[in-house]
């Protein structure tokens, strides 16, 4: 006679060790295959940190603190980055201010006016925008655009001549080519960015949040105050900070529209100069303590970005605990 045993209601059916050993082979493999290629970016970009700052160490170990210093004379063998950071700092400034209200109004307008049949169109050219190589940007601005708002610069200077802040900001132009030239093209760059990235984050907001707030009444300006923008602030501030590292990594666009002088002015309509623009400027004909200072000016410019990265994930994971937290 058999003796039937009954298990003890109390002990779990199965523990996640026996389930991870009885996992497939090619769910193992694919787990070992996603944590390689993590790493392996995480390796690749310590390896391009030590590289290049290992080139710019001449740089950093001559200048010191100088490095930050309003002084690029290469004759002189003077490499004071200042100007550039100032210049990198401006125009991606410039951008910001243009492109998010811009950026947020779009995305707003894609998924709480525009029924899906007629934003599908408007999210194609958007995205289509977002993938124009830099140097076509660059090129319209030099051959098109800088010449054309050159006049409306001189207009500007001319009727806040002698107003006190403004006469400083907006002082008459020597070119099109200028600090506000190379804010406005980077603002043309990262709106399409911006913009599908802030899509994306409303657009998960749940919909009975929406119709909870219709139900009480609200508006459509309510309701998107009340109901969408607590919800995706978060993600809305992630894709803006992703778009200002975008802004101050841009290279070839601004080279061309910047003017490429290495001062630090008040005057927006005055050349000038960044980081990236003058690492693809210069680099060539650079040897020595000089190409150090370059190199040096790529990895500030490199630690910047990851920053700025660094912090936009941080906001979006705060954001998405916060949303669990409630």
């Amino acid at each position: 006679m058999s003796v039937v045993t009954q298990a003890d209601p109390t002990t779990p059916a199965g523990s996640a060790r026996a389930l991870a050993e009885r996992r497939p082979l090619g769910d193992r493999s694919f787990q070992i295959l996603a944590l390689a290629c993590g790493l392996l970016v995480l390796v690749i970009l310590v390896l391009i940190a030590v590289s290049t700052s290992q080139q710019a160490s001449s740089w950093f170990t001559t200048e010191g603190w100088k490095i930050f210093t309003n002084n690029w004379n290469p004759a002189n063998n003077q490499f004071g980055a200042l100007a550039f950071i100032y210049g990198t700092a401006i125009t991606a400034v410039i951008a910001l201010i243009m492109a998010v209200p811009v950026s947020i109004g779009i995305a707003l307008l894609l998924t709480e006016v525009v029924s899906y049949r007629w934003s599908r169109p408007i999210v194609y050219v958007i995205d289509l925008l977002a993938v124009v190589p830099s140097v076509v940007w660059g090129l319209w601005g030099i051959i098109v655009f800088a010449p054309w708002i050159g006049s409306i610069y001189a207009s500007i200077a001319s009727g806040v001549k002698g107003i006190p802040v403004l006469d400083d900001l907006f002082g008459a132009p020597t070119s099109g080519a200028s600090f506000f030239t190379a804010g406005i093209i980077l603002a043309f760059m990262i709106t399409p960015i911006v913009t599908s990235l802030s899509r994306e984050v409303i657009a998960t907001v749940p919909q009975i949040d929406r119709e909870g707030a219709y139900a009480l009444g609200a508006t459509r300006w309510e309701m998107i105050r009340g109901a969408v923008w607590p919800h995706s602030q978060g993600g809305v501030v992630g894709a803006v900070l992703l778009g200002l590292g975008r802004a101050m990594g841009e290279t070839i666009a601004v080279a061309l529209v910047i003017g490429s002088s290495p001062a630090i002015t008040s005057h927006l309509f005055a050349p000038g100069y960044n980081m990236a623009a003058v690492i693809a400027n210069q680099f060539g004909e650079a040897s020595g303590v000089f190409r150090a200072a370059l190199m040096g000016i790529g990895v500030l410019l490199f630690v910047f970005t990851i920053i700025i990265n660094v912090i936009a994930h941080a906001v979006v994971d705060r954001s998405a605990r916060k949303k669990r937290g409630g």
